[in-house]
């Protein structure tokens, strides 16, 4: 490059740099539209043309194109070294948020200081919420002597600084690759007198590289388990505090917490949920900072092995907690399902009223009668539409058993962490409905994997996180006829506000999730029948 080429570069960074500064104090516009105006128009053309080296128009074109194709499908398919937008996050996120639910707890990742904002900022965008969390900050000295020093200074600082009551420590890949010990770690700091030995330090080790966000909650409640219950079990006795045990796994959706000790209220059952962040999660804005607010208790936790049983929420995903539970707290754990949709509400219900011996009251069997209604009102819109969806296994297990039952075709589903087993228990589920007969299940797939399903096998609409909104935009560039929306259903939620507050479970989530369906089809075909003249014989006032 010659210098005569830098300085005229130069001189147009200068001249973007001063067009960015041409905005009006009284009119402050937004990316979008601001982007609309000539002036940007310009300024983006010429850094197109400077900078970018940007291949030819058609040719960008003729690959989009290949990227819908049968063709490039079977090629994406054979994929086996590299993930694309995986539909999952990893281990210490879960570990995390199984931690927020414990009463005055404080989340502490032996790692990076990066992954920990990474965690921060992942749940701060999808509940609008400050998440504390703290980091021991290793770095390169770290990864090749051990983290055993920031692990000492960690957690004094931790405990002196933020005073929570117990820290719950969960490990980074880098902790894992080089094979830190958190059991020794921790109990060194004790020895040594830098933190005192009765200080509850619940841990579990969750390597990034294997499993997900749902298997490191897994891990960590685990933790927690053990290290309130596993050396305190000789003076307990199942059944003698006469509640029954709640876990509900990886949970984002605060209704759901929710509706679930609503409904166990309204049948007079003591329950414990057992890692609970309703509260910390969504604090009113009145002035007053609440690090920690709500959450299962000590007491609540030591207390759990004394239950009439424990009923896992979210089985799929908690394999190492239904070990723990049976095995050491001898509890025998039902066989249910996701309470979601009608007929695995109606299970729960029933199982916990067998349990417990407490009727179902008339409130909860109206409810449930309303949501038949619903379900009844809607079933024209619903019937044969077909849908791809994604998610968590027990989340996408629920959705699937959701739309069979309102006659709605399921027919992409992907599991990114799901395993075979699941898979087949998902088959089976389609095999029981003449609606999953054109269905097919996707485990360790990735959502670049569901953009040339939903190309080549167009669904109607997608039903997944926000990350799905690509796939929509993309189908939308290759024509209207080709787009297929996205009904924002499940984590994480960023570009929309407040669905985490709703809820999927019992009666109430599914008449949330009836009602976001079907209204997300009218939307569609009311956008459809807009035409003057052309489509709106069908633009219809009452649907």
């Amino acid at each position: 490059m010659s210098l005569a080429d830098i300085r005229d570069r130069r001189s147009q960074m200068s001249e973007a740099q001063e067009i960015v500064m041409s905005q009006q104090a009284d009119n402050i516009k937004p990316s979008y539209p601001l982007f609309l105006d000539d002036e940007y128009k310009d300024m983006l053309a010429r850094k197109r043309d400077g900078f970018e080296e940007k291949h030819p128009q058609d040719k960008i074109d003729e690959v989009f194109q290949w990227t819908t194709s049968e063709e490039y499908k079977e090629l994406n398919f054979k994929r086996e070294a590299l993930t694309i937008n995986p539909a999952k996050a990893c281990q210490p996120l879960g570990a995390v948020l199984c931690t927020l639910g414990f009463q005055n707890a404080m989340p502490y990742v032996h790692g990076s200081q990066g992954c920990v904002a990474y965690f921060r900022s992942y749940f701060n965008r999808h509940f609008r919420e400050p998440i504390s969390c703290v980091s021991d900050s290793m770095t390169e000295d770290a990864a090749v002597f051990g983290g055993q020093q920031n692990m000492k200074d960690g957690l004094i600082n931790c405990k002196s600084t933020y005073k929570p009551e117990i820290i719950a420590v969960s490990t980074t890949c880098m902790a894992e690759v080089i094979g830190d010990d958190l059991n020794a770690f921790i109990n060194n700091t004790k020895k040594e007198g830098i933190i005192p030995d009765d200080f509850p330090v619940p841990y579990a080790h969750t390597p990034s590289f294997v499993g997900s966000h749902v298997t490191g909650w897994d891990n960590m409640f685990e933790g927690f388990a053990k290290y309130f219950t596993l050396n305190a079990m000789e003076d307990k006795v199942v059944g003698s505090n006469h509640k029954v045990n709640i876990v509900p796994g990886f949970e984002t959706y605060l209704g759901n917490y929710r509706v679930i000790k609503r409904m166990l209220k309204e049948m007079d059952v003591g329950f414990s949920m057992l890692s609970d962040p309703e509260e910390v999660l969504d604090t009113p804005a009145d002035g007053k900072f609440r690090m920690y607010s709500g959450g299962t208790t000590q007491e609540e936790m030591r207390d759990a092995p004394n239950a009439y049983t424990t009923v896992l929420l979210q089985p799929w995903h908690l394999e190492k907690t239904r070990k723990f539970v049976t095995g050491t707290w001898k509890h025998e754990v039902p066989k249910l399902n996701i309470p979601m949709g009608l007929d695995w509400t109606d299970e729960f219900l029933m199982k916990i009223s067998e349990i417990t011996g407490q009727p179902i009251p008339e409130s909860l069997t109206k409810e449930r009668g309303r949501l038949v209604d619903m379900m009844t009102d809607s079933h024209t819109w619903l019937h044969g539409k077909r849908f791809a969806v994604w998610g968590d296994p027990d989340f996408v297990l629920g959705v699937v058993k959701f739309l069979l039952e309102v006659g709605a075709e399921p027919v992409h589903i992907l599991c990114n962490n799901g395993n075979k087993r699941w898979k087949k228990v998902v088959d089976a589920l389609l095999e029981t409905s003449p609606y999953g007969a054109n269905s097919t299940v996707y485990v360790g797939k990735d959502l670049w994997h569901m953009r040339s399903l939903v190309f080549t096998d167009k669904p109607d609409f997608m039903i997944g996180n926000s990350y799905g909104k690509f796939i929509q935009r993309d189908t939308l560039h290759k024509g209207k006829e080709f787009e297929v929306p996205l009904i924002r259903i499940g984590f994480p939620i960023f570009d929309r506000h407040h669905l985490h507050r709703q809820t999927t479970m019992g009666y109430e989530g599914a008449m949330y999730m009836l009602t976001t369906i079907v209204n997300a089809i009218l939307d569609r075909l009311d956008d459809e029948t807009r035409g003057m003249q052309a489509t709106d014989y069908n633009h219809d006032l009452v649907r």
